[in-house]
């Protein structure tokens, strides 16, 4: 699926913005990370459609990727 360019740098920069408010870093720590991520990959290149997905879907992928939350499957092996 080809995706608009500017409206996928403008879910990226919400993105961004959710996942440093969510990890308790700053914004340029928080893009650093997330344009060095999977989930950035994914996005960029349209694998999987992850840019059809939530805004919170992929500020939650980016939390469990840095390790600054569980995974729902490390969440139910406990």
């Amino acid at each position: 699926m080809e995706t608009n360019r500017t409206l996928l740098q403008m879910k990226f920069g919400r993105i961004v913005k959710a996942f440093a408010k969510e990890a308790h870093i700053t914004l340029e720590e928080a893009l650093d990370k997330a344009y060095d991520s999977k989930t950035f990959m994914l996005m960029d290149e349209g694998i999987a459609d992850m840019q059809t997905m939530s805004d919170i879907y992929l500020t939650d992928e980016l939390l469990i990727e840095y390790g600054y939350k569980k995974s729902p499957a490390e969440t139910l092996r406990k």
